[in-house]
């Protein structure tokens, strides 16, 4: 159970005197009652509860004078229904305008199990709501207090002191004493002191477990939006390391471009150094293993590059045909193509020429009636 702050609502007819009694208030800490009084230290114990712990909440307890109760009974009706029953019920049996009544019905647990409802007006739920802000206070609930008040034992009926209250419970009815009604109402029923430690401890129940609040229908408080200070820092600090995160990665990815970079230049000038040649850059290394191909018939000008180039092309050309091929050293393809016509050789020129390549071509008619064209291909575009 939470800790609770436990505060009496005085009665509406004693709200406009100056001399009205201190409400009765007690602190209740694990299930059980650690601080209590009738008196303007109320104000202080609150603010002290407030400052011990933040999830401390705030109780009001209605008066019976105030606020009167019934049980009804609605054997085959299930929770919900006798729970609608019961307000229809309480309503139609109370006098006075029914706009101005605020009825509140408790929901049963099991299907059989009296409805408790609490009849009181709204005139006096205004009272109070602005009696608590006046004080700066916001109640979790608003409970009628004689709801804490035990069923009696058959044919007997209670009297219990509940904050500054006597209130007397019968089978069906919960109200504030009235010396002068209450063997009327009794009748033929012993009136029995309820013992102080059972009182305490049914009210030490129902405050765990409200069976119902005044705080209901129209007096339902309206959701607050307001963001809470502590989530609103957690959200920034969120924020915060998120853009933190959203910059770093950029810059770990270069660090290890430029580290993993690094490294394959390393690796090219070690193996070029495993070939003979001392550079001291991978650029420098790969040129001078270039030149030293292309002296030995190799590398980026070797036969394979300007030939692979030219067969690309010609795949698009299906009637030129590869009458000559050869290759020199520097990189230069020497080919004669022939086809049946001008343009389909022209063609295969223009994909050459589209790549990059520089091309050279002599036309010339070949002894078959096809055309003709010697053509020279440099390998490096």
């Amino acid at each position: 159970m939470p800790r609770t702050f436990v505060l009496w609502l005085p009665p509406v007819a004693a709200l406009g005197e100056s001399d009205a009694p201190q409400p009765a208030w007690l602190r209740v800490d694990d299930g059980v009652i650690v601080d209590s009084g009738q008196e303007d230290g109320w104000v202080g114990a609150w603010e002290k509860s407030r400052d011990d712990s933040a999830d401390d909440r705030l109780v009001a307890l209605a008066p019976a004078a105030d606020v009167p109760l019934r049980w009804l009974h609605y054997p085959d009706a299930a929770p919900a229904q006798a729970a609608a029953a019961a307000r229809i019920d309480a309503l139609k049996n109370s006098l006075g305008d029914a706009a101005a009544l605020h009825v509140v019905a408790g929901q049963p647990a099991e299907t059989g199990q009296a409805v408790a409802v609490a009849v009181t007006t709204h005139a006096a739920m205004t009272a109070w709501t602005d009696w608590l802000k006046a004080r700066d206070l916001t109640p979790a609930a608003i409970i009628p207090a004689a709801v804490a008040v035990p069923p009696p034992e058959p044919d007997t009926l209670w009297t219990a002191e509940v904050g500054g209250e006597r209130i007397v419970r019968t089978a069906d009815r919960a109200y504030v004493s009235d010396p002068e009604l209450d063997q009327l109402i009794a009748g033929g029923h012993s009136a029995l002191p309820l013992d102080t430690d059972r009182m305490r401890e049914a009210l030490l129940l129902t405050l765990a477990a409200p069976p119902l609040d005044l705080l209901s229908g129209g007096w339902k408080p309206k959701r607050s939006w307001s963001v809470d200070p502590a989530m609103l820092r957690l959200a920034k600090r969120l924020a915060i390391a998120l853009v933190a995160v959203s910059l770093l990665i950029p810059i770990i990815y270069a660090v290890r471009l430029s580290s993993d970079t690094g490294r394959a230049d390393d690796a090219v000038v070690a193996m070029a150094k495993k070939a003979g040649v001392t550079a001291p850059d991978a650029t420098a290394a790969e040129a001078e293993l270039d030149r030293r191909l292309a002296a030995a018939g190799g590398g980026p000008l070797a036969f394979s590059v300007p030939a692979s180039a030219l067969y690309d092309a010609m795949s698009d050309a299906p009637g030129v045909t590869l009458r000559t091929l050869s290759h020199r050293t520097d990189g230069t393809l020497t080919t004669t193509l022939a086809a049946p016509r001008v343009e389909d050789i022209n063609k295969v020129l223009l994909a050459l020429q589209a790549r990059g390549y520089r091309i050279t071509a002599q036309p010339m008619a070949g002894s078959d009636g096809q055309q003709m064209a010697n053509i020279t291909i440099r390998a490096v575009p």
